[in-house]
């Protein structure tokens, strides 16, 4: 069992800006969804966990060492998938696999070309090891970073933002390649996607304005807003009126009727109760008042 624990963990940038704000999680192996809005500070986290920047306070300690202290020890057991993974051009899978798995320290030819060829074939991209990876669609370039997260067999994986811009066969596919990849090892997934979290992970944290808002297993924070969210529709001209008097969490327009979905914990004259989601909890937890 891999554990991760991050306590009071802060972040301030040169320029001022406090990306990070004493953060503190437990995370266990499986899938661990932090769901946020783009600059909500969920890839300054990400990149702070895996070294690339060190926190102004607090710490992280990854199976019991303290990797703000040691952060080679991070570095020997993970996998990361950056929002924007970059190729080399003109490189084909098979021959970028063995330079990133030289980088990772994996010095015996034959044990290379095992992983490779296993790897390849878990994200089922064996039949085109000997294509340019940058000829790849985003999808398939994808799943070849997934490959190259697990050179070397890490004991933690970090895949921030994966599905942005996938097709929805191709975000099936991987996020079930994900799903298979978190029964033995910790997978961080940071995403602004509700859905991937609703369907992924067994825990979760809501991060916004660099702090973590809201965290636990998503059916428990569901169950928190059983009975308290509310929809109606109405005429465009009222909203105003009506977010003075209501929490309104959200609002859509469907064939030209306004709806919106409010927060009470009362029944709001002439409301239809509505069976709470996980995009209520996300979209209650970023609008709550501080």
């Amino acid at each position: 069992m891999n554990t991760l624990t991050i306590n009071g963990l802060s972040l301030t940038y040169k320029n001022g800006h406090q990306a990070i704000k004493d953060i503190s999680l437990e995370i266990g192996n499986g899938m661990f969804g932090l769901l946020g809005p783009n600059g909500a500070g969920k890839s300054s986290l990400m990149k702070t966990i895996v070294g690339l920047q060190k926190p102004r306070s607090g710490s992280i300690v990854f199976n019991g060492v303290n990797v703000s202290e040691n952060p080679d020890y991070m570095k020997q057991n993970l996998g990361f998938l950056p929002q924007d993974f970059g190729v080399y051009p003109k490189v084909t899978a098979y021959d970028l696999l063995e330079h990133i798995a030289l980088l990772k320290g994996i010095r015996h030819r034959a044990e290379r070309k095992t992983q490779i060829l296993n790897l390849l074939d878990k994200v089922n991209l064996s039949e085109f090891r000997k294509k340019e990876v940058h000829t790849f669609s985003g999808g398939m370039r994808q799943r070849f970073g997934v490959a190259q997260a697990l050179l070397g067999n890490p004991k933690i994986i970090i895949v921030d933002e994966p599905t942005a811009g996938l097709d929805p066969e191709e975000r099936n596919r991987f996020n079930s390649l994900l799903n298979d990849i978190s029964k033995e090892v910790i997978v961080i997934l940071s995403t602004h996607l509700v859905e991937d979290v609703r369907n992924l992970c067994s825990e979760m944290a809501i991060m916004d304005k660099g702090q973590v808002l809201q965290k636990g297993h998503p059916n428990e924070l569901v169950a928190r807003l059983e009975n308290k969210i509310w929809s109606k529709a109405i005429d465009k001209p009222a909203l105003d009126a009506y977010r003075d008097r209501y929490h309104i969490i959200s609002q859509q327009l469907i064939e030209r009727t306004l709806y919106i979905t409010v927060y009470s914990e009362e029944p709001p004259e002439d409301f239809m109760a509505v069976n709470p989601l996980l995009e209520h909890v996300y979209f209650h937890t970023l609008t709550q008042k501080p």
